[in-house]
């Protein structure tokens, strides 16, 4: 008959294995686990890749990718995008991003999904759309913050091309 081994005490910098090798961790690991977890890279937002930024303080400036398809939003683990707060149903929203173009719909959330402070049921949304379930604040990014839009480089572009064909035509005239 097997004897079972002795659990050794947890030390200072080492694991203690359970009867089975099973790994035991202490709060503070599996805490330092999960902020590790959460600190992916974080992608530049595109047309191709928006991303919801916080503004509301409690949820700490943080990033969700959109990724393509459907996404629930809501304060339960389960969520692919989870927004905590009492004032957030447990399934809240879904979000689609369909070839870049993202679609919100609010679940039958007690507290409701806002865009630009209008209650909806369902919107498509732009960059720079403010969104809010409950009392939790976010913003729809297509781009960075300052980055210049397409229309901006098009219109420099076009302002470089008038300059280099005026700068040619003085330098043929004299």
């Amino acid at each position: 008959m097997d004897t079972p081994r002795p659990i050794l005490p947890a030390t200072p910098g080492r694991r203690s294995s359970g009867p089975q090798g099973t790994r035991f961790f202490s709060q503070e690991d599996l805490r330092q686990f999960a902020s590790e977890a959460h600190k992916a890279p974080e992608e530049r937002p595109s047309v191709h890749k928006p991303v919801l930024e916080s503004i509301s303080p409690e949820l700490g400036g943080r990033r969700f990718s959109i990724h393509p398809g459907r996404q629930t939003i809501g304060r339960l683990a389960s969520n692919d995008i989870v927004v905590s707060g009492p004032s957030v149903s447990s399934s809240h929203a879904w979000i689609t991003n369909q070839q870049g173009r993202c679609i919100i719909m609010n679940t039958l959330s007690t507290n409701g999904t806002f865009v630009n402070d209008k209650r909806i049921h369902q919107a498509t949304l732009r960059h720079g759309d403010h969104i809010r379930f409950g009392d939790a604040e976010l913003v729809f990014l297509t781009r960075d913050h300052g980055s210049a839009g397409p229309r901006r480089a098009v219109l420099l572009a076009l302002g470089l091309i008038v300059l280099a064909g005026v700068a040619a035509w003085a330098w043929w005239l004299f």
